[in-house]
């Protein structure tokens, strides 16, 4: 799954389009969606979650690695992100915080895992883990010290 097709890349475009509806943006009325693909072909889904005290406020990506990983699952190939404001009638490239890249080096190799911002199943950016989060701290780092 290193090269993912087209049809694929549009089904987990949709996928994370679909997921926009089940955010909770109470305070920044800016919803993201994310669909996550493991190596063996199942999405998993996430959408941001805002908490009033901000810091409890999770990000669409972290939510759909949590429920995949909570299911025993860490075998990852690729995830679509879109998002934007609620009122502003379109989508926008939204690109993962560092917390979310940072969750991402954990689970997922930089060299293959493929991220895919999206403003819709036509237009969107394809990028490698490593490109986004260049000397990212990971497992391997620590495989010295253990």
């Amino acid at each position: 799954m290193q090269n993912l097709e087209k049809s694929m890349i549009s089904k987990l475009i949709e996928t994370a389009m679909e997921q926009l509806k089940f955010s909770y943006t109470p305070y920044s009325n800016f919803k993201v969606g994310a669909s996550l693909l493991t190596k063996n072909g199942q999405i998993y889904t996430g959408c941001n979650i805002e908490n009033a005290a901000y810091t409890p406020t999770n990000c669409a990506e972290r939510t759909a690695f949590f429920k995949a990983v909570s299911e025993g699952e860490h075998n990852f190939a690729a995830i679509a992100i879109v998002g934007g404001a609620e009122d502003a009638g379109q989508l926008d490239y939204c690109a993962p915080c560092g917390v979310c890249r940072q969750v991402m080096m954990e689970f997922c190799e930089p060299a293959t895992f493929t991220i895919i911002l999206a403003k819709s199943e036509h237009e969107y950016c394809i990028y490698k883990l490593e490109e986004l989060f260049p000397m990212g701290f990971g497992p391997k780092n620590l495989e010295e010290n253990i």
